[in-house]
C-alpha cells in the first residue's frame, strides 16, 4: 500500500506484472507516462527505468508479479506474425501504451536497479545518474510499458464448466496469470456451475481476490484482499454446500487474479506470519480442531 511515490527503479532481472486493486498512479517510465487505476494490468518490460506516483486520496494497492524473463500474451492467442487472433479475450484496442515522451531533466538523480546476483539471489545496485533517465525526446521499436484492463478481458463461456485455460491472461516464465471477471455460469440444464474439486499435477495455484463475491470460497474468510494458496497436489474446491447454493444461478460477480507456478514456492516468513491456519479446515464443514496439530503448513 503506497500513498507517497516510489524511488526511481528498474528491474534488470525480467518483466513486471503490476495489478492495481485500488487507488490510481501514473506510471512515469523512460518510455513516457501511463495513467493507471483501480483493475489494470500494467506490464513493466526489464530494464524499465520507472517510477510510481499515487494520485488522489486513495492509497495505492497493487499485487507485484516479477518474472525471471518476459511477461506477455500466449503465444495460442497470437499469430506467426504477433497480432492477437480472433478467439483472443483481448485484442490490441484494449492496451494501453505510452502517448509521448516525459521530459523530466535534473542532475544527481538515484535509480535503484534489481540484478541477478550469486547463484538464484538477486542483488541491488544503487547508481547515481549526472542527467534525469527522463531526459529523452523519443523512443523507436516494439518494446514499451503498456496496461490492459481486467474489466476488458472477455470471458468464455459453455454449457459445462470450462476448465482454467479460457481465463489465461499473460503467461511468463514458468508460470501464468488468468482474470476471473464476471461472466455467466454453465448454461446446460443438468450443469453445476460450481467448479469441480480438484488438485493440480503440475502448479502451485495462487488466487488474489480484488472485488465481488467469490462463490466456491463463500464462507471460507475469504474476502476482498485475500490470497490463498493451493500448493500442487492438495486437493480444493468449493466450500461445503456451494456446491448445492450454485444449482440454478445465472451468473457470478466475481473479481480475483491467479497465478498458476510451474515450480514451487516459497513462503517467506511475513507470509506465514499473517497465515489464517483454520483455512484448510474450511472443506471439512468445522472449525479448526484442538491440540498440537491443529495448525497448518
Amino acid at each position: 500500500m503506497a500513498t507517497q511515490p516510489s524511488p526511481l527503479y528498474r528491474n534488470a532481472v525480467g518483466d513486471e506484472c503490476v495489478y492495481v486493486e485500488s487507488g490510481a498512479a501514473i506510471v512515469e517510465t523512460v518510455f513516457g507516462a501511463l495513467a493507471v487505476g483501480a483493475g489494470d494490468y500494467v506490464v513493466l518490460p526489464a530494464s524499465t527505468t520507472h517510477r510510481w506516483v499515487p494520485q488522489g486520496g486513495e492509497p495505492l494497492r497493487t499485487l507485484v508479479i516479477e518474472a525471471s524473463g518476459h511477461i506477455g500474451p500466449p503465444r495460442r492467442y497470437l499469430s506467426p506474425r504477433g497480432q492477437f487472433l480472433e478467439h483472443a479475450p483481448y485484442c490490441e484496442r484494449d492496451l494501453r501504451g505510452p502517448v509521448e515522451p516525459l521530459e523530466v531533466t535534473g542532475s544527481d538523480v538515484e535509480v535503484l536497479v534489481q540484478h541477478r546476483g550469486t547463484g538464484s539471489a538477486t542483488a541491488w545496485t544503487r547508481y547515481v545518474y549526472a542527467d534525469h533517465p527522463f531526459d529523452v525526446v523519443g523512443w523507436d521499436g516494439c518494446l514499451y510499458p503498456y496496461a490492459f484492463a481486467i474489466h476488458d478481458f472477455e470471458p468464455i463461456t459453455g454449457r459445462l464448466h470450462q476448465p482454467p485455460p479460457v481465463h489465461q491472461t499473460f503467461e511468463g516464465p514458468s508460470f501464468v496469470v488468468c482474470s476471473f471477471v464476471p461472466r455467466l455460469f454453465d448454461y446446460h440444464p443438468q450443469g453445476i456451475p460450481a467448479p469441480d474439486n480438484h488438485a493440480n499435477v503440475d502448479s502451485d495455484e495462487v488466487i488474489f481476490y480484488t472485488g465481488g463475491d467469490f462463490m466456491s470460497r463463500k464462507g471460507a474468510g475469504i474476502e476482498q484482499g485475500s490470497i490463498s494458496l493451493h500448493p500442487s497436489g492438495f486437493t480444493h474446491g468449493p466450500q461445503p454446500g456451494s456446491v448445492e447454493a450454485s444449482i440454478g444461478t445465472a451468473a457470478t460477480d466475481e473479481l480475483a487474479v491467479m497465478v498458476d507456478t510451474f515450480r514451487p514456492l516459497d513462503l517467506l516468513d511475513d507470509a506465514t506470519a499473517c497465515e489464517d491456519t483454520s483455512y484448510a479446515w474450511t472443506w471439512a464443514g468445522r472449525s479448526l480442531p484442538d491440540g498440537p496439530d491443529s495448525t497448518t503448513g
